[in-house]
């Protein structure tokens, strides 16, 4: 909206140059950042009030994880505490990314699709826990139906749209959204083809997936969420810019650089949030926020081709998916854990380590991780 307006007052108004600055990318993405938390804050206590008044609690009940004990001794104490924080992160990033963002660009839609659709299968999930009291919540293969058509969704528009997105591969000559890049690899780009559905339903239910079993201490998946953003705010704007993208060897997204303004929404949005779940949280995100995360994070790396780049700066995430796979197949095969509890978070706490350190490690690993990412992008 504010770049149509700026376009409109500049037609109207041709000696009034100042209000051009606002047409920059840098400037409109640090507009959008501070907007959404701003927003955050504003209403988070209200938000916060208003789920505490109406009793959408977190229902503290046995893990009935297969080969894991019980944590309900542990977190007791936050029982009571209001869930769907995620509405707060969805409000906050959808006024900001409206305001700032350039509507016209197909791929702010998609981002804005994607991610309210993955946040409306958890706000449902939330829903059913709070109205049944039952911390399962949907069935898991009912959410994970709901996330594939998604994934689904996206995965056509790339194909569909192969051709037309502005995606240019300078060291191949190729073109097309249909390709994977692949960290440390210079001109090896595989077309996948129709593969592109099918990847994109991988990538965008182990990314929601991994984000909400990342979600377990008071600030932790928000945290890195945060750190990962952050990360990817910068790659995306190197990527949709031409010259830096033949600089580092990356394909160029054209029209890309509003995936900056979404990214920075999403980190201003996430600090805000943060400041009421971080230990001990005044509210949780609940799976509300977890898959809207997922959602725009993973849509995100596959419009800009970094779909494995965010193996590594995310790899939280990852590590976090991977020890409940892990706990659970050895359980099966061998009737044994491999943890003490998973995600790989629980195991720390059964260990006898306080939240707040175990948090605070997380955060180091993750931000270690990204400046990991981000030195491949020259090391190619």
């Amino acid at each position: 909206m504010i770049f149509w307006l700026v376009k409109f007052i500049q037609s109207q108004f041709p000696s009034f140059s100042a209000v051009r600055v606002f047409q920059y990318i840098t400037v409109r993405t640090s507009l959008a950042l501070t907007t959404a938390l701003i927003v955050s804050l504003l209403l988070g206590p209200r938000l916060i009030e208003m789920l505490r008044r109406r009793k959408v609690g977190a229902q503290i009940l046995k893990i009935r994880q297969e080969g894991a004990p019980d944590l309900s001794e542990m977190h007791g104490s936050k029982a009571g505490t209001p869930i769907m924080g995620g509405l707060l992160i969805l409000v906050a990033v959808l006024i900001s990314t409206l305001l700032f963002c350039r509507l016209s660009n197909r791929f702010v839609w998609v981002v804005i699709c994607a991610s309210v659709a993955l946040g409306a299968i958890g706000f449902y999930d939330d829903y059913v826990k709070v109205t049944l009291r039952d911390s399962r919540g949907i069935s898991a293969r009912v959410k994970l139906i709901g996330q594939m058509m998604v994934g689904l969704a996206v995965g056509v528009f790339l194909y569909a749209s192969d051709n037309t997105l502005g995606i240019i591969y300078h060291l191949t000559g190729d073109r097309g959204a249909t390709h994977v890049v692949f960290p440390f690899v210079k001109t090896w780009y595989p077309d996948l083809g129709w593969g592109i559905i099918l990847f994109a339903v991988i990538v965008l239910v182990s990314t929601s997936n991994a984000v909400n079993l990342t979600d377990g201490l008071d600030g932790l998946a928000i945290g890195v969420t945060t750190i990962v953003a952050a990360t990817f705010l910068v790659v995306t704007y190197l990527v949709s810019r031409v010259d830096f993208a033949r600089y580092l060897m990356f394909p160029y997204i054209a029209n890309g650089e509003e995936l900056t303004v979404i990214l920075g929404a999403l980190v201003g949005a996430s600090l805000g949030f943060l400041w009421f779940n971080a230990h001990p949280a005044e509210v949780f995100m609940g799976d509300t926020g977890s898959l809207l995360l997922g959602g725009i994070l993973g849509t995100v790396a596959l419009l800009i081709k970094q779909e494995l780049l965010l193996v590594i700066v995310g790899g939280i995430f990852v590590i976090e998916a991977l020890s409940v796979v892990i706990q659970v197949a050895s359980f099966r095969l061998r009737g044994k854990r491999v943890f003490l509890m998973s995600p790989l978070h629980h195991h720390y706490q059964k260990m006898g380590l306080p939240e707040s350190k175990i948090i605070a490690r997380f955060w180091i690993v993750s931000a270690l991780l990204a400046l990991m990412g981000l030195a491949t992008l020259k090391l190619r």
